[in-house]
């Protein structure tokens, strides 16, 4: 027995030693600093000496046990100023903080479309969490290369007859709406997405120090024209924290990123960068860094910079997706010179320029076609509406010189009251009414007729009556030049042949069923 109990005690002997010997502790070292100070959504952290720029890191509330995410902004040289994501009248000094190692990214996938998320990608719309989640993608990332990129060769149809036919929008194209408040910009960016309703573009809005009303019914408005089934909606609110509003435009460019890596086309709207660096100047003030011009940050640009410059129209090497760009941009009193206006000018392909007074006196969209330019989307624009539509902006320029003129009540030369009336009416002809995108080809056959003068014999009141009959009698009658217009987008000499026809047999309809209107002196 006592020889038993030996041999067993040396065997457990020989194994725990075996044990010790191939023992390894992982050590496991763990930074954690706490918080100095938290005002107006900053919070000031101690200890935390290898943490990264834009880093997240969990801030845990001492009371309630609670995690808050928090961004690295400051990397001071004895501590970090941090913005928080989310609620912060909570935290409290000397409550623990942790790195993440990470910084800030989103979940993306398919299963974003159709819903309305916040930029951390938290449902907002009530429908329970998101499903079709595909990864995840840093918020703020370097744009494509120049090797990776092709230049801009594709249309983006609008639907809008004065921006399709005069400011042409190509896919990977930053173009610019800017305006005072209540001009219609919301209105031709959301016009613009409910036109992408068959063309396979995946939208993304991003409402930025939106009130929740207005974002409610942009989202109604797109659900009512079916444009939620290929729409995302990120909106970071006026009431929402600043950082959230900050990081807004961020997320929804990465959520488009997703599908535009995937060769997928994509449009994002910002509405709108003004609120974005509004935003960022109170983070940049409360984090006591320097003031510059109108108190914005001196980085300022740079904000906008390299948010716009993550549109591109890939290389077909690397799938040829595109992520075409909206940014809106708000003026006060027209002044296009002020500082934000300026610098996102200068950053992005073009503006569309919209005015007060052409909105109110009934010219909507109230586009100022003097300032208002395309630099890219001239070499997407369909061909037929580029030959149809040379002159017009041209024209439409004179028009409103001679107008002006007019109004001191001069004699005016037969030809100059002929380029008045033919003005009078292209204006008419380029109003549209909200949600109601027309279809490249109808732009293109109403645009002919106005600009080869098959409209100068018809009243100016009558024009929008004239335009609405002429579309029933070319899908009635035509269909085919429309459907040869829309696959080709060629305008052949034997398609305005028949178009001619088509308009000068409508024009003796027209006419002979207004006989009695028109016969009345003007």
């Amino acid at each position: 027995m006592a020889n038993d109990s030996q041999l067993r005690a040396g065997e457990i002997k020989d194994v725990l030693l075996t044990e010790i010997e191939r023992y390894e502790e992982d050590l496991q070292a763990e930074e954690i600093g706490e918080v100095l100070e938290v005002r107006d959504g900053i919070a000031r952290i101690y200890g935390l000496t290898k943490a990264m720029a834009s880093e997240m890191l969990e801030i845990t509330e001492a009371e309630t046990g609670e995690t808050v995410t928090a961004l690295a902004l400051n990397l001071e040289e004895d501590n970090i100023g941090a913005v928080v994501m989310g609620e912060w009248t909570g935290l409290h000094a000397g409550d623990a903080v942790r790195r993440t190692g990470r910084v800030l990214d989103i979940e993306v996938g398919a299963g974003y479309l159709g819903r309305v998320v916040d930029p951390l990608g938290n449902p907002q719309d009530g429908g329970g969490p998101i499903e079709g989640i595909e990864g995840s993608r840093q918020i703020d990332i370097v744009a494509p290369g120049i090797v990776k990129r092709q230049p801009v060769g594709e249309p983006l149809q609008t639907g809008l007859k004065a921006i399709d036919s005069m400011i042409p929008i190509g896919r990977g194209q930053r173009e610019l709406i800017i305006g005072d408040r209540g001009t219609g910009k919301t209105a031709v960016a959301v016009d613009t997405i409910i036109n992408q309703k068959d063309a396979g573009v995946i939208c993304v809005y991003c409402a930025i120090g939106q009130r929740a009303g207005k974002v409610r019914n942009v989202v109604e408005t797109l659900r009512e024209h079916g444009a939620m089934e290929y729409t995302i909606i990120v909106t970071a609110n006026a009431s929402d924290p600043a950082p959230m509003q900050y990081i807004a435009p961020y997320a929804a460019t990465a959520l488009a990123e997703h599908f535009m890596w995937q060769g997928k086309h994509t449009l994002v709207v910002y509405d709108d960068l003004s609120k974005q660096a509004q935003a960022y100047r109170q983070l940049s003030l409360v984090l006591r860094r320097p003031p510059g011009r109108e108190a914005y940050p001196g980085d300022v640009f740079y904000l906008h910079s390299r948010l716009l410059e993550r549109s591109a129209k890939l290389s077909d090497a690397e799938g040829g997706g595109s992520l075409t760009a909206l940014p809106i941009v708000e003026t006060q009193g027209g002044d296009v010179s002020a500082y934000i206006p300026t610098n996102v000018i200068s950053i992005t392909d073009g503006q569309i320029f919209l005015i007060a007074d052409l909105f109110y006196s009934g010219v909507r969209p109230a586009v100022n076609v003097g300032i208002s330019v395309s630099r890219v989307g001239g070499a997407a624009q369909v061909k037929a509406m580029k030959s149809v539509a040379g002159s017009l902006r041209l024209d439409l320029a004179n028009f409103r010189e001679l107008e002006a003129f007019a109004q001191f009540g001069s004699d005016l030369d037969p030809a100059s009251q002929r380029q008045l009336a033919r003005g009078a009416r292209t204006v008419e002809l380029l109003k549209q009414p909200q949600y109601e995108p027309m279809a490249v080809e109808n732009q293109i056959a109403v645009i002919y007729a106005v600009t080869n003068g098959y409209l100068d014999a018809v009243d100016v009141e009558q024009v929008r009556q004239w335009e609405r009959g002429f579309h029933e009698v070319m899908s009635a009658k035509h269909q085919h030049v429309l459907d040869q217009l829309r696959e080709s987008g060629v305008l052949t000499d034997e398609l305005a042949a028949e178009l001619v026809s088509g308009i000068e047999a409508y024009n003796e309809a027209f006419a002979a069923e207004h006989e009695p209107a028109a016969s009345v002196p003007g």
